[in-house]
């Protein structure tokens, strides 16, 4: 992590903070609950045209004087003229000494952004160095192993793969291992190759499906982390109909008893399942971003609680 001073400063705010939902350990790094997702920092594939690439600077910018000190990207996101990495690179170098940054191995894709086969254990070295190259890092804070490249998960051992960046770490590339988009069989086997600091899978409100990863990693202390907590994935992604409609009305009661936004609801639930749950939300409008960070001082009663855990578990 660099040791020069930044020119992005956290100012005095009215506005509530990244620290209001607490902190967790990413090993030896300290990150405040409430992140940053970059993957729609520039737009998503399926956009009719890129978002703006100075909302987006403003937001890595306005992210930061809120308190915003874990980053989640990778070098596979990216759309024809925008990409993650070197957005975060502009936007914030030199880099606050306390923001951690995570990345994401394993997958890759074209230039016309088609994804393409996984990538094997000895390839991963040369896509952490590319992580490395864009965002002008002399190492990665985290490096995830995302297990396959579509939206549902993969089967097979992770353990060579995690091995390979097991040897990465100790030739200092890499500060700390992740995995994502794993079943609990896989992490339980990754454990026993490196120590591991975060899991990072699809999950939220109304996609259930890993309730017992949330209790695996809370046993072992290694922080979860749920992306598409929101609610808002990918088009298609959930056979007949979407994710959003189930729970809509208890939502929306507990939003409005809050005076909050149904979006703000769903990040304060994910982050109340427990104190080694991360919130890493992604926009790339400076309005949302304020509204995101807002939910992890958002307190929801037992009876709130109770409400929203009686939701469907499985919107599909």
């Amino acid at each position: 992590m660099t040791t020069e001073q930044s020119t992005t400063t956290r100012t005095p705010t009215s506005t509530p903070t990244a620290d209001s939902a607490g902190t967790w350990q990413l090993g030896d790094l300290t990150v405040n609950r409430m992140g940053f997702g970059a993957m729609r920092l520039g737009g998503m594939p399926w956009d009719e045209k890129p978002r703006s690439r100075d909302d987006a600077i403003t937001v890595l910018r306005r992210a930061i004087e809120l308190g915003v000190n874990h980053i989640d990207t990778a070098a596979f996101y990216f759309v024809p003229t925008r990409s993650a990495n070197e957005l975060i690179s502009t936007a914030l170098q030199p880099y606050p000494d306390d923001l951690v940054i995570t990345t994401k191995v394993g997958p890759t894709r074209s230039r016309e952004g088609e994804f393409e086969p996984m990538a094997r254990p000895d390839q991963l070295r040369s896509q952490v160095e590319e992580n490395i190259r864009q965002l002008g890092r002399d190492h990665i804070d985290v490096v995830n192993l995302r297990w396959g490249t579509g939206l549902g998960k993969e089967s097979g051992s992770v353990a060579e793969h995690v091995g390979a960046l097991s040897e990465l770490r100790d030739a200092g590339l890499i500060r700390h291992i992740g995995i994502s988009n794993i079943s609990a069989e896989q992490l339980t086997e990754a454990m026993t190759v490196a120590d591991v600091v975060c899991v990072q899978n699809r999950y939220g409100l109304t996609e259930r499906q890993d309730d017992h990863l949330v209790e695996l990693t809370r046993r072992h202390g290694i922080a979860f982390v749920p992306f598409f907590a929101m609610g808002a994935g990918v088009p298609g992604a959930v056979p007949g109909g979407s994710a959003d409609e189930v729970g809509k009305a208890e939502i929306a009661a507990v939003a409005e008893a809050h005076e909050a936004t149904p979006t703000q609801v769903r990040l304060a639930w994910t982050l109340h399942r427990g104190p080694h749950v991360l919130a890493i939300p992604g926009t790339g409008n400076p309005a949302h971003l304020e509204e995101n960070i807002a939910a992890g001082s958002l307190k929801l009663t037992d009876d709130e609680l109770a409400l929203l855990d009686g939701i469907a578990a499985d919107a599909a």
